[in-house]
């Protein structure tokens, strides 16, 4: 199989999927490019209310395909950080559902996402002491966000693994499930995720990841969409909320 991402959007949830089994889903450089323009194309979907990012199989994603970077690694690292960038822009709720290898390039792509789940048994790493690699500053910051610098620094310095158990107790991952019971959980998280408020999701999204400018947009955003207001009745109702605003409001 030619490595890929491929997507496919069931119950208004999109799912990316990494192909590279022969590399155990390493991202190779026209991976890296396809990346943003599926992202765009699935936000102005409007049957999409959330998106997760897996591996195929047994495998999240074990970085970036080594052989894209012989001679210099600038190129392949700035494909990397457009992916991520454009992966932590994207609209709605993100959801990275991690089995085994989530290393390098991969913990860059689980990091960007809103929240990550992980099976028992997943291994997190951030490799580029291996290879003698700066990792990029907007990564860094991301990294130390998830998990305070301490953590970050054991990550970056050493370049070792960490298991599931301990990803879960330094913030860099939020739930870990047994064995077989990922995708039932995924599935769950996920159509709480597509009920409810995209309004609320987004200006949640952009004031967590540090936008201080975007008061009196959300507030008049709140005020034209008449969503407060249909939150409430279908509260003293007793039903299930129809919200209204998306993304293209």
């Amino acid at each position: 199989m030619e490595p890929q991402l491929s997507h496919q959007v069931t119950d208004s949830v999109a799912t990316v999927v990494i192909r590279h089994p022969a590399k155990r889903n390493a991202m190779t450089a026209a991976m890296w490019r396809a990346l943003p323009p599926l992202l765009e194309e699935l936000a102005a979907d409007p049957g999409v209310r959330a998106l997760v990012l897996t591996g195929e199989g047994g495998t999240f994603c074990a970085g970036a395909d080594i052989s894209t970077l012989q001679g210099s690694p600038l190129e392949p690292q700035g494909l990397a950080v457009a992916a991520e960038e454009a992966l932590a822009a994207f609209p709605l709720p993100t959801l990275a559902a991690i089995r085994g290898h989530c290393v390098g390039g991969g913990s860059q792509l689980a990091a960007a996402c809103d929240l990550r789940l992980a099976e028992e048994g997943a291994l997190f790493g951030v490799t580029p002491a291996r290879l003698g690699i700066v990792y990029p500053s907007s990564s860094t910051r991301r990294l130390v966000s998830l998990v305070g610098p301490a953590t970050a620094k054991y990550l970056l310095f050493t370049a070792e693994l960490m298991d599931a158990g301990r990803a879960l107790r330094t913030g860099l991952v939020d739930e870990v499930l047994p064995e077989g019971e990922l995708d039932k959980r995924v599935a769950e998280l996920t159509r709480v995720l597509a009920s409810r408020s995209r309004l609320t999701q987004a200006a949640a999204k952009e004031f967590a990841d540090g936008r201080t400018d975007r008061d009196a947009h959300w507030a008049e955003q709140a005020r034209r969409s008449g969503d407060t207001a249909e939150g409430v009745a279908a509260f003293l109702e007793r039903r299930q909320p129809r919200f209204t605003w998306t993304t293209a409001g």
